[in-house]
């Protein structure tokens, strides 16, 4: 397969605002907080660049900028929110297993040096899924911190480079007497957390005023700081496990048994 890397445009934020699965009626649900985030983020030095194959069908893309504006700390270096290469038979069709994860990575890190970056950081799992920590190793990233299956690794340009850190939860919310709290911290970069928050506040809604649904915006980024959270959902201050994306029947279901325990 021959793919060219080119910066993103106008003619496709559309496929971008929904990790290039447009075709999903899922993705619909998660709303327009992706897009409103974009224009903030861009001003703070976001970096979007899209893969596209011969015919102009766009099958990969990586978001990336200053690490002072994202989930991790760091100095001098650029962050990779996501690297995605389309893998679903569904839609534009299967584009993984041809390099163009890798291709795009290596444009990122090339754009980064150039706008002066002393290294590029990303998140991984230690999971066998979407953003594995062992695909950055081997496209010479090493481990510089880690909180739970989460890995920081990190590709230092410079000798003066410093290892990024996560920044670490300082509270988590906690139950009102009385009621059941629904809380969802909500950063507005992933679709599918997007998605997360929009299924809470509907189940939410569908209760009487004993459950209180609350949003905690942290893509302010003191807020994020203060809480150490960027995407989550709690229910009377216990997570719910937000990947995959729970069903809006099973997050209804859980206040549902919450809201029998008052």
């Amino acid at each position: 397969m021959s793919f060219r890397i080119v910066d993103l445009t106008a003619d496709h934020l559309d496929e971008y605002v929904v990790c290039l699965e447009d075709w999903s009626d899922e993705m619909k649900e998660a709303g327009d907080r992706k897009r409103r985030w974009i224009d903030r983020a861009r001003a703070e030095g976001l970096r979007v660049k899209l893969a596209s194959d011969e015919h102009g069908t766009i099958g990969g893309m990586i978001q990336y900028g200053p690490i002072a504006s994202s989930f991790a700390a760091g100095d001098g270096l650029y962050f990779v929110y996501c690297i995605w290469v389309h893998g679903h038979g569904e839609g534009r069709g299967n584009f993984q297993g041809h390099g163009m994860g890798k291709t795009l990575l290596q444009a990122a890190e090339d754009d980064a040096r150039a706008r002066g970056a002393r290294g590029m950081a990303a998140w991984g799992l230690a999971l066998p899924i979407w953003m594995r920590a062992s695909w950055f190793k081997r496209q010479g990233y090493e481990t510089a911190d880690r909180d739970g299956l989460r890995s920081l690794v990190w590709k230092p340009f410079a000798p003066e480079a410093a290892p990024p850190r996560w920044i670490r939860r300082g509270k988590v919310p906690r139950a009102v007497p009385g009621r059941v709290t629904v809380t969802s911290f909500r950063h507005g970069w992933c679709p599918a957390q997007n998605l997360v928050h929009e299924r809470a506040k509907r189940a939410a809604a569908a209760f009487d005023a004993r459950v209180v649904f609350r949003t905690i915006d942290t893509s302010e980024r003191w807020r994020f700081v203060e809480w150490g959270i960027a995407d989550a959902l709690f229910v009377d201050g216990r997570e719910v496990r937000t990947g995959p994306p729970p069903s809006y029947e099973k997050i209804h279901r859980l206040i549902a048994k919450r809201l029998k325990k008052l």
